[in-house]
C-alpha cells in the first residue's frame, strides 16, 4: 500500500501582492479605540437597555475620554511638541492623529449631549429629575439655599483675576465657574475663578427634600452668587473645566529610589499642562479666548464647547439610584461547583486538579480571597507571594497577607508602583504592607509589572507542594464583579517550579537563564512564542485540516502580531479574533484576510479575559494569562500566560469562546474599513453574558443537586443496612 504524503493547502498565486509593511493594512490605534466608545454609547442609545444602565454608559464614555485625553492626546501632544514627526504605522504624524481624533471625539460628545437630553427626559417620566435651580419652587428654592450657607458655601472660596491676582492654578477634571462682577460701573470689572467643591463628602447633584428630584452643585453655587459678593453686580457666570497631561514619566534607569520617583511624578502631574479646555455654550469668545492664551491652548482646536452637562462622569451618582426596575436584573456570582461545601481549598485543588474560575459569572469572594484567606490561616503554609497590579479598598487581599506575616509567614509581594491613576493607592497599599513585615519590591527597573499570580508554598503530607492563581484580571474586588475575567487553581508540580523562577527573578530583576517550558513570560518570551504558533499554524494547515487561530484579548496593537496573522490568513488559517477595543488588523481584504473574522462584545461586563487558541494539527492548546497583543504588553511588561491543558477546563474555555462567536445580541462585527456593524438575532436570544450567567448558575446547581442525590443514595443504604 503506498502512503499517501499529507495534503496541503498550498494558497492561489495572487494578482495582487501585499506589502505587509504599508500603512494601509493597519489601523490606528487611537481611532479604533474610539469607535469602542461609539460601541458603549449605542449601549446608552438602545431603548432595550434598562434606564438607569443607559445612563451609566453615558458616565462611562465620559470617564473614557478624560482619560483618553489625559494619556493618548496627551502622550502625542508631548511628541509634537518635541518635534517628533515619525508616522506611526499606519501612516499618520502625531498631529495627524489628534487632529482626526479630535474630529471623532467632537461627534461623541455631540451625540452624548442628544442622548443626555432624551435620558433625561425619560427619568423625569419616572420621577427621577434632575432640574435648573430656576426651575425648583420658591420654597425649594429656599430650602436648596439654607443647605448651600450651612453645607456648601464655607468650601467656595472666591479667586480674583487682576494684576494683583496672578491667574489661578486650575486643578486636573475639576468643574469652575468663571464669573463678571462689578460694583457701580460695568466698566469696573473683576473675573473671579469660583471652584466648584465636588467631593466625596459634596455629591454633584445635590438631592432637594426626599423626592428623586436633584440640582447641580455648579447651578445651586450660580444662583447664590450674591453670598460671595455681597452689594455687587453680575455679569456673567460661565461652567469651564480644563484636563491635563497624565504623562509625566521619568527615567527610572537614573532613579536612586523608585518609590521617590513616583511619588515625585505624582506631585508633578497635578501641575502637567493642560491639553483641553472645556467650556459652557453661555461663555463669550472674549472669555473662552482668555482662558485659552492663560492655560497655553490654541482656542481654534483645543476648546470645546459643552452643550449641556459638563464631567458627565459625575451621571454615575445618577445610575446608582436604587431602582431594580430600571436596572439590570441583580446578578449574584454563583459559588464555584468544585469549591462550594469543600472544608480545604487546597485540598480541593490536589485532590481534583487544575480549577479554571470565571468572574463575575462565578464568586471572586469564595475562591481567589478565599485561597489567600485560607493560605494566610493555613498552619501548613509555608510562604506567600504575590504580584500586585491594582486593588482596592474593598477587597481583603492585603489584610490576609498582613494576617499571614503577623502568623510567621513568610510573604513577599511585588508592587506595580506606576499602575497609571493608582500609583497613589498602590504606594499606600506598600507602606502599610510593610510596616506588617512584609517583604516589598516594585519589580524590575524598565517593566512594569502586570502579571496577576499568587503563588502559595505548602507542607502538604508528602512535602513542599506549590499551589498558584493565575489569573486574567486584576486582585481589586470592585472590578471582580464588574469585569469578566478568568484564573486557574493549579498545583501543578511544573507551573509551580517556572513560577519559583518567576518570583525570584521578580524580588532580584536578575536575568540568569530562565528555564520556562510551560509558561508563556513576557518580554523576553511570551511575543516570540506567539510568533512561533501562528507560524507553526501555517505550517500544519491541510485542506483535511484547515488552521485554526482563536485570539480574545482586550486590543490587538502589535505591528508583528497583526503581520503575522495576515500571513497565516493568507495561507489559508481561518483566524477568529474576539478583541473588545483597539484592532489595528483589517478583516475580509480579499487576498489577505479572507479568512479573518473581528468581532467585539459590550454588554453589563467589562470584558477583559485574554483566551489565546492554536488548532496545533489536532493537538490543540490553550491559554489564558494577563496580556494583550500590544507592543507594551508583549515588550515592556512582565505579564504572564499559562496553558490550560486539563480536557475539563479546555471545554469551557471552547463553551466561552463558542458562546462569544455564534451569539447575535451584543456582538458588533468589524468591516474591512474599520467600521462596525452591530449584529442582529433573528429570534429572541440571550446576550453574550447574560447565557454565561445562566450556564454558571446551571453549572453550580447541577452540581448541587448531584451532591445532593449522592448524600441521600448514601444515607439510604446506611439505613437499610442497620434495619
Amino acid at each position: 500500500m503506498t502512503i499517501q504524503p499529507k495534503q496541503r493547502l498550498i494558497p492561489e498565486l495572487k494578482a495582487q501582492r501585499f506589502d505587509l509593511t504599508a500603512p494601509e493594512w493597519y489601523l490606528n490605534r487611537e481611532l479604533t479605540w474610539l469607535e469602542f466608545n461609539k460601541r458603549i454609547l449605542w449601549e446608552a442609545e438602545d431603548e432595550r437597555t434598562p434606564l438607569l444602565e443607559r445612563v451609566k454608559f453615558i458616565a462611562i464614555v465620559s470617564s473614557n475620554l478624560d482619560e483618553f485625553f489625559m494619556k493618548r492626546i496627551g502622550g502625542l501632544k508631548q511628541q509634537v511638541g518635541a518635534g517628533i514627526s515619525e508616522l506611526s504605522v499606519d501612516g499618520r504624524s502625531p498631529q495627524q492623529q489628534i487632529t482626526e481624533c479630535y474630529v471623532v471625539v467632537r461627534e461623541l460628545e455631540a451625540k452624548k449631549q442628544i442622548l443626555l437630553t432624551q435620558v433625561v427626559g425619560l427619568l423625569r417620566q419616572q420621577n427621577i429629575r434632575i432640574l435648573p435651580y430656576l426651575e425648583l419652587s420658591k420654597d425649594q428654592q429656599q430650602t436648596m439655599r439654607e443647605h448651600y450657607i450651612q453645607n456648601i458655601f464655607p468650601l467656595v472660596t472666591p479667586q480674583a483675576i487682576d494684576p494683583a491676582h496672578p491667574f489661578p492654578f486650575i486643578s486636573n477634571l475639576s468643574l469652575n465657574l468663571l464669573t463678571g462682577v462689578y460694583g457701580a460701573e460695568v466698566d469696573d470689572m473683576t473675573l473671579v475663578r469660583i471652584k466648584v467643591p465636588v467631593s466625596s463628602s459634596v455629591p454633584r447633584f445635590i438631592q432637594v427634600g426626599g423626592e428623586q428630584l436633584y440640582v447641580a452643585l455648579e447651578d445651586l453655587i450660580a444662583n447664590n452668587l450674591d453670598l460671595l459678593f455681597p452689594g455687587m453686580k453680575i455679569d456673567f457666570c460661565d461652567l469651564f473645566r480644563v484636563t491635563r497631561n497624565a504623562i509625566t514619566e521619568k527615567d527610572e534607569e537614573q532613579a536612586d529610589d523608585l518609590l521617590q520617583m513616583i511619588e515625585s511624578e505624582l506631585r508633578e502631574r497635578k501641575f502637567a499642562p493642560v491639553i483641553r479646555l472645556e467650556v459652557a455654550p453661555t461663555m463669550g469668545k472674549l472669555q473662552s479666548g482668555r482662558l485659552a492664551v492663560e492655560l497655553g491652548l490654541n482656542q481654534e482646536q483645543d476648546v470645546f464647547v459643552v452643550d449641556q452637562r459638563m464631567a458627565m462622569a459625575d451621571l454615575f451618582q445618577i445610575a446608582g439610584i436604587v431602582r431594580p426596575d430600571l436596572l439590570d436584573p441583580p446578578h449574584r456570582p454563583s459559588d464555584h461547583p468544585k469549591l462550594a461545601g469543600v472544608p480545604n481549598i487546597f485540598h480541593a485543588i490536589r485532590e481534583q486538579g487544575s480549577i479554571l474560575l470565571q468572574h463575575p459569572y462565578e464568586s471572586f469572594v469564595t475562591t481567589v480571597e478565599r485561597f489567600v484567606k485560607e493560605a494566610s490561616r493555613d498552619p501548613n503554609v509555608q510562604a506567600i507571594k504575590m504580584t500586585l497590579y491594582r486593588t482596592s479598598a474593598g477587597t481583603k487581599i492585603v489584610q490576609y497577607l498582613i494576617d499571614a506575616a503577623l502568623n510567621g509567614k513568610q510573604v513577599a509581594v511585588v508592587v506595580e508602583l506606576k499602575a497609571r491613576f493608582d500609583e497613589s493607592a498602590n504606594i499606600k497599599w506598600a507602606h502599610r504592607m510593610e510596616s506588617a513585615g512584609i517583604h516589598v519590591t516594585y519589580g524590575v527597573v524598565g517593566l512594569k509589572t502586570h502579571s496577576k499570580v499568587i503563588y502559595v508554598v505548602r507542607q502538604d503530607y508528602n512535602g513542599l507542594r506549590r499551589y498558584a492563581h493565575i489569573g486574567t484580571g486584576n486582585y481589586h474586588a470592585g472590578t471582580a464583579r464588574l469585569y469578566t475575567d478568568l484564573g486557574i487553581l493549579t498545583c501543578d508540580k511544573k507551573i509551580g517550579e517556572e513560577l519559583t523562577e518567576l518570583f525570584n527573578y521578580l524580588t532580584t530583576g536578575l536575568v540568569p537563564k530562565r528555564n520556562y517550558q510551560n509558561l508563556l513570560i513576557a518580554p523576553n518570551q511570551l511575543k516570540i512564542k506567539l510568533l512561533e504558533k501562528i507560524e507553526r499554524e501555517i505550517s500544519k494547515h491541510t485542506l483535511n485540516l484547515p488552521g485554526l487561530i482563536q485570539f480574545k484579548m482586550n486590543a490587538l496593537e502589535d505591528v508583528d502580531i497583526t503581520a503575522a496573522l495576515y500571513r497565516a490568513a493568507q495561507a489559508g488559517v481561518k483566524i477568529d479574533l474576539i478583541i473588545r477595543d483597539t484592532c489595528r488588523l483589517r478583516p475580509g481584504i480579499a487576498g489577505l484576510s479572507d479568512n479573518v473574522r473581528v468581532i467585539s462584545i459590550v454588554g453589563r461586563f467589562l470584558e477583559h479575559s485574554r483566551i489565546f487558541y492554536f488548532q496545533n494539527g489536532g493537538e490543540e492548546e490553550y491559554f489564558i494569562g494577563s496580556a494583550d497583543c500590544m507592543k507594551r504588553n508583549l515588550e515592556s511588561r512582565v505579564e504572564v500566560v499559562t496553558p490550560v491543558q486539563k480536557t475539563e477546563l479546555q471545554a469551557v474555555l471552547r463553551q466561552i469562546l463558542n458562546v462569544q462567536l455564534t451569539n447575535q445580541r451584543s456582538v458588533w462585527e468589524m468591516q474591512a474599513d474599520g467600521q462596525y456593524i452591530q449584529l442582529r438575532p433573528k429570534d429572541k436570544q440571550l446576550g453574550v453574558q447574560e447565557t454565561l450567567i445562566k450556564l454558571a448558575n446551571d453549572r453550580f446547581y447541577e452540581t448541587k443537586t448531584r451532591k445532593s442525590y449522592k448524600k441521600s443514595n448514601k444515607k439510604l443504604g446506611t439505613n437499610r443496612n442497620t434495619g
